[in-house]
């Protein structure tokens, strides 16, 4: 090839390139050309750097609890009024049979005897003081006799001597509890003992109309103890179970509630156990105590013997 025609050649290249340069240069411009996307990630998908802080988890709030919500209230119901109590014993609703001792008739509460007066000598005394009754009025004298109960002044109350029928109209009570016979076995005036019973009920009902009244029959002895401990020939049992008698008698006759203590106490042979007493008199604490059951299981009730009801 020529050198002229080697130099038009090297020309028509030179300008063909500048022709192509131009091209690409428009189709950038316009947009019309579609380009390739860069293969860097973007600033939002780029991974973190470490220099930023990493955001703590948020807790969720908690749900809030229910109210709650309030239980539908009832009308109050009237209530029935109790039954106002009745400090008496039980009644069948029959009368009151003076031919017998009184029986057993269920058990009343010790409150039963806070209106009782106890009239006796030191039997009722230890009585009052052992068996842990509680309540009652202790009108009782040591050596007292049914003989002297309305001219002996036995009882000094408030700076002044009475005798025990005087101190007994003092109150008004709702029973009267006598027991006397004891001091009397000596005397050997079996009818004056029964006069003297019979005057002395009187005494009582007049004093007070409106109580229960109990007649005590005497606890029996234990005579080998009297021997031991007092030497009384006088006190033994078979003059006892006379008075016993004789005080029946004159509780039937004048419509008073007769108590058998007697029968209660005394065993196979009519005595009085040894180890209830330290003299065969005087009765020990538990014995107390079962004379206080005893008149527990015992009481009469107040309409059976013809009074108000309590």
């Amino acid at each position: 090839m020529s050198r002229k025609a080697l130099c038009s050649l090297l020309a028509a290249v030179a300008v063909t390139s500048l022709l192509l340069t131009g091209c690409s240069s428009d189709s950038k411009e316009d947009g019309s050309a579609s380009s390739v996307p860069d293969a860097s990630p973007s600033q939002s998908q780029q991974e973190p750097d470490g220099s930023a802080e990493t955001p703590e988890p948020v807790e969720p709030a908690p749900e809030p609890a229910p109210e709650p919500q309030p239980e539908p209230q009832s009308e109050p119901q009237p209530q029935p009024e109790p039954a106002p109590q009745s400090n008496d014993a039980p009644w069948d609703g029959e009368p009151f049979d003076y031919s017998e001792p009184a029986p057993e008739n269920g058990t009343v509460d010790k409150s039963y005897f806070a209106d009782a007066a106890f009239v006796g000598d030191s039997r009722t005394d230890g009585f009052m003081i052992y068996s842990g009754i509680g309540c009652g009025k202790n009108l009782t004298s040591n050596g007292l006799s049914i003989f002297k109960l309305g001219t002996k002044k036995a009882l000094k109350l408030d700076g002044k001597e009475y005798t025990l029928l005087e101190a007994l109209r003092l109150e008004q009570y709702g029973k009267v509890y006598l027991s006397l016979g004891v001091n009397e076995l000596g005397f050997y005036d079996d009818e004056g003992f029964y006069k003297s019973y019979c005057d002395a009920i009187d005494a009582i009902q007049e004093a007070q109309p409106n109580a229960v009244i109990y007649v005590q029959g005497l606890i029996p002895l234990n005579e080998k103890r009297v021997d031991e401990e007092l030497h009384r020939d006088y006190l033994r049992n078979d003059h006892l179970r006379i008075y016993n008698d004789l005080m029946k008698k004159a509780a039937r006759e004048k419509g008073v509630v007769f108590l058998d203590l007697y029968t209660e106490f005394a065993d196979a042979n009519g005595s009085l156990p040894y180890d209830a007493s330290k003299d065969g008199v005087h009765l020990n604490s538990d014995y107390c105590k079962q004379w206080l059951s005893y008149l527990q299981t015992h009481a009469v009730n107040r309409q059976a013997v013809g009074l108000p009801a309590a």
